[in-house]
This record gives structure tokens, sequence and C-alpha cells, in this order.
């Protein structure tokens, strides 16, 4: 189950990705976007109890496709076409979710 939901979040980041580098427009741009997302994962993982799993690609993927869930719900606001705010809200909604599902894998045996 933990590498199944793996698999999904890393397919909306890599969507996710394709969309903002279309946006951002140059490897840079993405590079930057990357280095904000860890930074996003890293501060979510922070603020909710437990561990995020994975590191670095775990906190990368989070602030991707945190990024994109706070862009879906909050709109584009932030530091240029970087979504801070959005981004960390939406990292720490995708961690939450990830530690709640990933919780109740570990203490039910029949998931």
């Amino acid at each position: 189950m933990g590498l199944a939901l793996l698999i999904v979040i890393l397919i909306l980041a890599i969507i996710a990705g394709v969309s903002l580098f279309s946006i951002l427009g140059s490897v840079v741009g993405l590079v930057i976007y990357l280095v904000v997302a860890a930074v996003m994962g890293f501060i979510a993982d922070a603020v909710v109890p437990g561990n995020s799993p994975y590191g670095l690609l775990g906190a990368i993927l989070a602030g991707v496709v945190g990024s994109w869930v706070g862009r879906l719900i909050f709109g584009l606001f932030g530091l240029g076409d970087i979504p801070i705010v959005p981004a960390l809200v939406g990292a720490i909604i995708v961690t939450f979710l990830y530690s709640l599902i990933n919780r109740q894998v570990a203490t039910d045996p029949t998931v």
C-alpha cells in the first residue's frame, strides 16, 4: 500500500512538474522550483507529526504535489511564479494525508 501511494504521488508530481515547467519556461526555473519544493516539503515534514519517508525525494514530492494542490485551492500568489504560501499549505496537507494513510495501513493488517 505504501509503495502504491508513493507511485500515485510520483505520478501527480510528474504531472505538476511538466505543467510547471511550461509555466516557468527554463531549466533554471525548474531547478529553483524543485529547491523551493524541497524546502516546503521539509517544513511540512517538521510541522506534521511523525516522519515522512524517502528523505529528500519525499520532501520534493510533497513540495511539488503540495504546490499543485495549493494552487488549485488558493490560486497563484507568492514570489514570482513560485507559489510559496500555497506550496507550503499544500505540502502540509499532502504530508498530513500521507501520514494519516500510512498510519492507518500500519495499524490495520487487513488493508
